[in-house]
């Protein structure tokens, strides 16, 4: 049996049904959600870069005077602590609260993916006081725009200079490389080429990836933000896929955006993004006529990312029966929260300890963690990374947790209804209505295949 548009565009295009949220009944009403304001950002604001920065300072100011002089000299040692926790912990809670509480899921699965698909690993203390800007202002504001955009901001955000250790990238022949005895760090050169663009076994070489690692030589960061340090970068042009950059006077940033702009149109480039976002949304083993379609729309309109989304949404094989995917544990607690139709009282404002039992510590038993990817590669998309006996018990404990705290007013035999509407199976319909309790019924419906799958 089909599904019809509304439950196909609620549960594969965005994070399931919640109660009274109108229904999307066109892809024109999808592709709406991208435009104007980031109302999800505006209602769940963090602190910018400049506060982050402040909070992390002043926690290592105290942890110094502490190591140096001794726990004595450091009065406000813990309330430093507690800041930065407090700053990572809201940061956690808000793209939990943005994405269960906002009416707009399509633009919050894009914002979710392209975090992913720039995945950052913030390492460290200070990495992870920063994280939450990189959201907020390398992905969040790019999604609907040109992907030269968003891979530009994300490249030169100081968070994925320091995951990617670019703060230790000198070139060779450059006056601190020579100075110092200092050389090249290919990590980001080569992340951007095989993850970010142009994909893994594409046309570039290894010689590409020096060349462009040496372009970048110059970028950094700081305190303060993004940086060029001049000094540092390797003088004379570099050659990437063919084509020269830089060389005509001091090293400058904007060589490296040269080549950015460039590789974002790269035929490469538009099939690596084309198939990763339909395998994202639509299957695993996307059909390949839907990504050609994406992959030439891309081109056509020289690498703006709503245009691919028309693409993907217009053609027929974006709309086939749920059940190809499986939720991620983001995904299967985001839709489960919008399913019981939680409140912003209930979500919004947490305190840190509560963020963890409530968000962090279920992800991590279900197998992803908050802002621990295994690496740069992001997160698997594969069912079967996520469907493993250890991962589906922690499913089922989160699935009793919530229905306890959330549903003591939920109808199971309305809930699975309202819920899957006609994903629903007469088997779980029937399980449903002959459980013993209410926690047991609603419990059912979130453990069911029919829920964890999209």
């Amino acid at each position: 049996m089909q599904h019809s548009f509304e439950t196909l565009a609620a549960i594969r295009f965005g994070y399931g049904f919640r109660p009274g949220e109108p229904d999307i009944r066109d892809a024109g009403q999808l592709l709406a959600q991208l435009q104007g304001p980031d109302h999800a950002l505006q209602a769940f604001p963090t602190p910018d870069f400049g506060t982050r920065r402040q909070v992390y300072k002043n926690y290592r100011v105290q942890v110094n005077l502490a190591k140096n002089q001794g726990s004595e000299a450091a009065p406000d040692l813990k309330t430093s602590k507690r800041a930065r926790k407090d700053l990572v912990a809201a940061d956690i809670n808000a793209r939990f609260s943005r994405a269960i509480l906002s009416p707009n899921g399509f633009r919050e699965r894009l914002a979710a993916f392209w975090a992913d698909h720039f995945t950052v690993v913030p390492k460290g203390q200070g990495p992870m006081t920063v994280y939450g800007d990189f959201m907020d202002v390398a992905i969040r504001p790019n999604i609907s725009g040109r992907f030269a955009d968003i891979l530009i901001a994300s490249t030169l955000h100081p968070s994925m200079i320091v995951f990617l250790n670019q703060n230790k990238s000198f070139g060779p022949n450059s006056k601190t490389g020579k100075n110092k005895g200092l050389g090249l760090n290919e990590n980001l050169a080569r992340e951007v080429l095989e993850l970010h663009t142009m994909g893994v076994g594409a046309s570039y070489s290894q010689a590409d990836v020096r060349q462009f690692a040496e372009l970048l030589t110059g970028l950094s960061s700081s305190g303060s933000g993004t940086q060029f340090r001049v000094r540092a970068a390797e003088p004379g042009a570099e050659t990437i896929l063919g084509k020269s950059y830089g060389g005509r006077g001091k090293a400058k940033l904007s060589d490296i955006v040269a080549f950015l702009e460039d590789v974002a149109l790269h035929p490469e480039t538009a099939r690596h993004i084309a198939r990763k976002l339909a395998v994202h949304f639509v299957d695993d083993a996307p059909d390949l006529t839907l990504v050609a379609h994406m992959e030439q729309a891309y081109l056509r309109s020289g690498g703006d990312l709503t245009a691919l989304y028309v693409a993907m949404l217009e053609h027929p094989a974006a709309w086939g029966l749920l059940g190809g995917k499986v939720k991620q544990p983001f995904g299967f607690i985001v839709s489960g929260m919008r399913a019981f139709g939680a409140t912003r009282s209930q979500v919004a404002g947490l305190k840190a300890g509560r963020v963890r039992r409530m968000y962090s510590l279920p992800m991590a038993s279900m197998g992803q963690p908050t802002l621990s990817p295994p690496g740069p590669n992001g997160w698997p998309e594969e069912a079967e990374a996520w469907i493993t006996p250890q991962g589906l018990a922690a499913r089922l404990q989160w699935a009793l947790l919530a229905s306890t705290r959330f549903g003591s007013e939920t109808d199971p035999r309305l809930f699975v209804e309202t819920t899957l509407r006609d994903v629903a199976g007469e088997t779980l319909k029937f399980s449903v209505a002959g459980s013993e309790n209410r926690t047991e019924g609603l419990a059912l419906v979130l453990a069911s295949p029919e829920f964890n799958r999209r």
